[in-house]
C-alpha cells in the first residue's frame, strides 16, 4: 500500500521518538498480533517505538514473511488455509498466554470484528485492543445499527429493517419507499448480498440474488431495504472513543471511487465539503460511537448525496481499516499508538479542538481483473511492482520483504 500526501505531514503523536510508554491503569508491555502482512508490520513499528515487546503468528506458508522477522517472537499456528490458523481464536489465546501477552491487537480482517473471539479475550483475562464485543455485536447487525443510529439522532436514509421477511412484505414496502431501491443483506460487508432494484419488475430477481448471495457468504439470509441514492458519495469518519465517555473525530475520508462495491481510491479530507458539512459530519459519527458505547478505533460511514449534500448513516466498522494512514497524515497521528493507551484504560488525551486538519492525502488500492473473463476479478502472481522512494510526504505500507 502506497499513500501519498501534500504537504509533508507525517509525524508522530509523541514529540520523543523511541521513547518507552507504559501505562499508569492497565500494563501493557507485550502484545500478540493475531494477524499478517502489512498490518502486522505496521503494528509492531508502533510498539516498538513505545518499548511493547510483540508476539506474530504465521501459518506454514507465511514463515519468511516480513511481520515474522520484525517481531520479537513468533509462533506457528496451523496450516496455510486461514480456518485452520488465523481464524483459530483458540490457537491465538494459547499462543498469548503462553507467551504472557497482556493484550491481543487484531489488526483488520480475519477475528478483528469477531464476538465470540474479542469475548474469549475477555474470559481469558487478554485485553482485545478493539472495542467491546456488545459494540462488535450492534453494529455488525445493520437492521439493529440503523435503529441505534436513529434513536441517537443520527440521520439513517429512508427504508425497512423489519423482521418480516417475507417476499410479499418485502416487495410491498419497496413500493412504500419507491423504486430504484437497495436490497442489502444485514450482516457483513464489501457489498455481498447487495442488489439495486431499478424497477418493481426487477425486485423478485434482485432479491433473490441477494439473499442467496448474503446466505453463502453469512449463512444469514436476512436483508434490508433503503432507498437507492443515484448519485451518492460514499464517506466515512474516523472516530476515537475511551471507555469514560469521550469521544472525538479525525475528519472524514471520501472512498467514493469503488468497483464492484470494493474501494479503489481513498482521498482524506473528502473534498468540496464546507466546514460546516465536515462539522456536522463529524459530530454525528461521534454520536454514533457513544450512543453504541464504543471504545477505540472504528469508522463511521455515511452516504453523501452529490447534489444536496444530505447525508444517511450506512454502517459502522468496529476495527482499524485498510485507509487509516491518510487519516494519519492529515491529523499528524499515530493511531495504533492511540489504541494501546485506550486499551490500557487510559483517556482520550486531546479535546476535539486540538486535532488539526492540515494537507491532503490519497491511498491507492491494486484491483485485478481478468479481461479475459468478463473483467471478473482474479487473482494470480504479482510479477513486478515498483513503489516510489519513502519521503516525508510518501509513506510506503508493506508486509513483503
Amino acid at each position: 500500500m502506497v499513500v501519498w500526501s501534500a504537504p509533508a505531514l507525517w509525524k508522530c503523536s509523541s514529540s520523543i521518538v523511541n521513547r518507552r510508554w507504559m501505562s499508569q491503569i492497565r500494563r501493557i508491555d507485550k502484545i500478540l498480533i493475531a494477524n499478517r502482512g502489512e498490518i502486522a508490520c505496521r503494528v509492531i513499528r508502533t510498539a516498538r517505538r513505545l518499548g511493547v515487546k510483540t508476539v506474530a503468528v504465521y501459518s506454514d506458508v507465511d514463515e519468511d514473511a516480513l511481520h515474522v522477522a520484525l517481531a520479537d517472537e513468533a509462533y506457528n499456528i496451523g496450516p496455510a488455509n486461514a480456518s485452520q490458523s488465523y481464524l483459530r481464536g483458540d490457537k491465538l489465546l494459547e499462543v498469548a498466554k503462553r507467551t504472557k501477552c497482556q493484550a491481543v491487537h487484531p489488526g483488520y480482517g480475519f477475528l478483528s470484528e469477531n464476538v465470540e473471539f474479542a469475548e474469549d479475550c475477555q474470559k481469558n483475562g487478554v485485553i482485545f485492543i478493539g472495542p467491546p464485543a456488545s459494540a462488535i455485536r450492534d453494529m455488525g447487525i445493520k437492521s439493529t445499527s440503523k435503529a441505534i443510529m436513529s434513536n441517537a439522532g443520527v440521520p439513517i436514509i429512508e427504508g425497512y429493517h423489519g423482521e418480516d421477511q417475507s417476499d410479499a412484505r418485502l416487495l410491498e414496502e419497496a413500493k412504500r419507499i419507491g423504486f430504484p431501491i437497495m436490497i442489502k443483506a444485514i450482516r457483513g460487508g464489501g457489498g455481498k448480498g447487495m442488489r439495486i432494484a431499478q424497477t418493481e419488475a426487477d425486485f423478485k430477481e434482485a432479491l433473490e440474488s441477494a439473499k442467496s448471495e448474503s446466505q453463502k457468504a453469512f449463512a444469514d439470509s436476512v436483508v434490508l431495504l433503503e432507498r437507492f441514492v443515484s448519485e451518492p458519495r460514499h464517506v466515512e469518519v474516523q472516530v476515537f472513543a475511551d471507555t469514560y465517555g469521550n469521544a472525538v473525530h479525525l475528519f472524514e475520508r471520501d472512498c467514493s471511487v469503488q468497483r464492484r462495491h470494493q474501494k479503489i481510491i481513498e482521498e482524506a479530507p473528502a473534498p468540496g465539503l464546507s466546514s460546516d458539512l465536515r462539522n456536522e459530519l463529524g459530530m454525528a459519527a461521534v454520536r454514533a460511537a457513544k450512543a453504541v458505547g464504543y471504545a477505540g478505533a472504528g469508522t463511521v460511514e455515511f452516504i453523501l448525496d452529490r447534489k444536496t449534500h444530505s447525508f444517511h448513516f450506512m454502517e459502522m466498522n468496529t476495527r482499524l481499516q485498510v485507509e487509516h494512514p491518510i487519516t494519519e497524515m492529515i491529523t499528524g497521528t499515530d493511531l495504533v499508538e492511540w489504541q494501546l493507551k485506550i486499551a490500557s484504560g487510559e483517556e482520550i488525551s486531546v479535546k476535539q479542538q486540538d486535532i488539526k486538519l492540515n494537507g491532503h492525502a490519497f491511498e491507492a488500492r491494486i484491483y485485478a481483473e481478468d479481461p479475459r473473463g468478463g473483467f471478473l476479478p482474479g487473482a494470480g502472481p504479482l510479477l513486478y511492482l515498483r513503489t516510489p522512494n519513502a519521503s516525508e510526504d510518501v509513506r510506503i505500507e508493506t508486509g513483503k520483504v
